[in-house]
């Protein structure tokens, strides 16, 4: 860990800024693909994975963090990062829905190709930038969030992230907490099943508190609802029935990488039950750790995800990473560890032993975990 932290000048030059802008460089190349089809095609999940995967390698760790007095003039050009690439990530899709449908040069699998890769952009930074925009007091950047998740068919997230994720995570109430030992393809149906309703009923109890029905306008249920049946009139209008089917495919390749991400940020990490429903307060040792320099420019700072759980508000640009002896630290990047989660066998020999060498530093006295493992612990109060 650097001592030192990086002073407001420093944070708000533009050669500290740019490497965050690279996610910008993925749009063209979707576009390559459509115009070139064939192998053309590997190009954004090659980049998105392989190439940032390689840089980790190449350019290690960076463990500066920023001074946490810099201010919103300081951080403009990282506030813009999220804000510009909101429209421009619907004009990529739009445009796409438009041309691919009619390209006569591309087969029908070499369009769901183009749409798979779109996806895997507006799920690996479209979906990002929505939770960082999110978290975030700016009405204008809050709908920015839903108009990308509306493009992705995923509203629902806002509401469970902001309303049951960071209260409740590493308990069992939150069900993107991956539980020990539990692969991908068991974790990815449940939260696909489990987010919605958790979402949907946090919102509801919410108005429930106001006496007001579930079907009261202000529920953001209507807002998702209608933003996402626009996005579906839109593809329709642009590109037919291919456009919609399309469409839909770069969604649920989207979600796939959303829930990907959800699984390793806390797999097998667990908040200590207190008795009678209580739970010790989120630490950033709740939370997986990741100080790799490329893929945190990719994804914002995602991967100092200990501390955006310890300190919610903070913006990307001036989360703390920190060392082993306070948050657990991933061996690789999000890039590598996603494609490890796709392999349960693979994933568990991997990582259960970084989970029980977790449990022994900062819970020794708990010497059963079975109900930890089970999510069988009393639910939060």
């Amino acid at each position: 860990m650097t001592d030192t932290p990086i002073p407001p000048s420093e944070m708000a030059k533009l050669s500290r800024v740019l490497p965050f802008w690279m996610s910008f460089g993925l749009v063209p190349l979707a576009w390559i693909g459509a115009l070139y089809g064939g192998w053309a095609l590997l190009i954004v999940p090659v980049m998105t994975w392989y190439l940032f995967s390689a840089l980790d390698a190449a350019l290690g760790l960076n463990t500066e963090n920023a001074d946490l007095s810099a201010d919103d003039d300081d951080l403009y050009w990282y506030k813009m990062i999220t804000i510009v690439w909101a429209p421009v990530q619907f004009l990529l899709l739009v445009s796409l829905l438009w041309y691919v449908p009619q390209a006569e040069h591309l087969s029908t699998l070499e369009r769901v190709g183009v749409f798979f890769g779109v996806g895997v952009i507006t799920g690996t930074v479209g979906i990002n930038y929505s939770h960082e925009l999110m978290h975030q007091k700016s009405k204008m950047e809050r709908w920015m969030a839903d108009m990308l998740l509306a493009m992705v068919l995923y509203s629902h997230f806002r509401s469970e992230h902001l309303l049951v994720h960071h209260r409740y995570v590493a308990t069992p109430r939150d069900p993107v907490t991956a539980r020990y030992n539990e692969g991908f393809h068991r974790f990815y149906p449940r939260v696909l099943r489990e987010c919605w309703h958790s979402a949907f009923n946090a919102e509801k109890a919410m108005l429930a508190r106001k006496d007001l029905p579930w079907t009261d306008l202000s529920n953001p249920f209507w807002r998702y609802w209608g933003l996402q049946l626009a996005f579906f009139l839109l593809a329709f209008t642009l590109g037919g029935w291919s456009g919609v089917g399309l469409y839909v495919v770069q969604a649920g390749v989207a979600i796939w990488q959303l829930e990907l991400v959800n699984y390793i940020e806390h797999y097998g990490l667990t908040r200590k039950h207190l008795g009678e429903g209580k739970y010790e307060h989120v630490q950033p040792r709740h939370s997986w750790n990741a100080a790799h320099k490329a893929s945190n420019w990719l994804l914002i700072n995602l991967q100092r995800h200990s501390d955006h759980h310890y300190k919610p508000d903070r913006r990307f640009a001036v989360l703390q990473t920190y060392g082993a002896e306070k948050a657990p630290q991933l061996p690789y990047g999000y890039p590598v560890m996603t494609m490890l989660a796709m392999v349960p066998p693979l994933w568990r020999r991997f990582m259960n032993p970084h989970v029980r060498r977790w449990r022994e530093m900062y819970y020794p006295e708990i010497t059963d975990w079975k109900a930890y493992d089970k999510a069988e612990t009393p639910m939060p109060r």
